[in-house]
């Protein structure tokens, strides 16, 4: 890690709070000190599945989504670019098409085998690394994105001080996730869909046994997460300055803020 990416140090009353995005899911690993090893095992076993179940289940969160949700956020040519758990490069691909030259995206990620399947334009920047720690020098980006990995990070207090560090005054945090839906049968729907359907048509399709587990994790994630509510505090303590959440078809939300100078 360059000597200037450091963390920024939260206040004293705050130094030993971990704010987890979700309580350990133990049906899958035994703890959280074994849940890092756990996800990055489990996405390098899946990388080679990944573009493939991601055409076939998207539910509206396609290309077509999430060049919409960029350009919401307020995405634009010329713009620097950091896509954390970047996967497979399919928000970084549409962020490289907006700013309009590929070398302005990086792509950080924990797991080297969603690297190597990434598909993006050459002069896209890939590193490894977590979203907590991020090995990028301060005020080195005017926008970052996050999609769909919100859920997966091991501190969301510790991922957003280190979003603020890397963005300059004024630069944008978008995040995108799938979210509960407000109303108890949406939920039920969802969960019957995201729970059964989805591992279930991952497996028919899948190379590597992890892929369907990897599917069914992904709704326990969004099932146990904590709220929206939740998430915007903890973008406001990390200083993120009008943090907000926008809803698409009930259930694909957008967090988003700027650093404030």
């Amino acid at each position: 890690m360059p000597s200037d990416a450091r963390p920024r140090t939260r206040d004293h009353d705050n130094a030993a709070v971990v704010q987890a995005p979700h309580p350990p899911l133990t049906e899958y690993y035994a703890g959280e000190s074994r849940r890092r090893d756990w996800l990055r095992t489990v996405f390098d076993n899946s990388a080679i599945d990944y573009d493939r179940v991601e055409r076939l289940l998207a539910l509206g969160s396609g290309s077509w989504y999430r060049r919409r949700a960029l350009l919401r956020a307020g995405l634009a040519p010329g713009m620097r670019v950091i896509d954390v758990g970047v996967g497979t490069g399919l928000v970084a691909y549409q962020a490289a098409r907006i700013v309009g030259a590929a070398s302005l995206v990086t792509g950080v990620d924990p797991s080297p085998g969603m690297l190597g399947r990434a598909r993006l334009p050459a002069g896209v920047r890939l590193i490894e690394g977590r979203a907590e720690a991020l090995p990028l020098p301060d005020a080195c980006a005017d926008f970052l994105s996050m999609g769909y990995a919100l859920r997966h990070v091991g501190d969301l207090a510790a991922a957003f001080d280190e979003f603020r560090r890397v963005l300059k005054p004024g630069g944008i945090v978008c995040l995108l996730e799938i979210t509960r839906p407000a109303t108890r049968w949406g939920q039920r729907l969802l969960k019957s869909y995201m729970r059964g359907v989805v591992p279930a048509l991952a497996w028919c399709v899948a190379r590597h046994a992890d892929t369907p587990r990897l599917m069914r994790y992904y709704w326990d994630t969004v099932e146990h997460c904590v709220p929206p509510e939740r998430v915007i505090c903890a973008l406001e303590r990390a200083g993120f300055a009008d943090a907000r959440r926008h809803v698409e078809a009930a259930i694909f939300s957008e967090y988003l803020a700027h650093r404030s100078a």
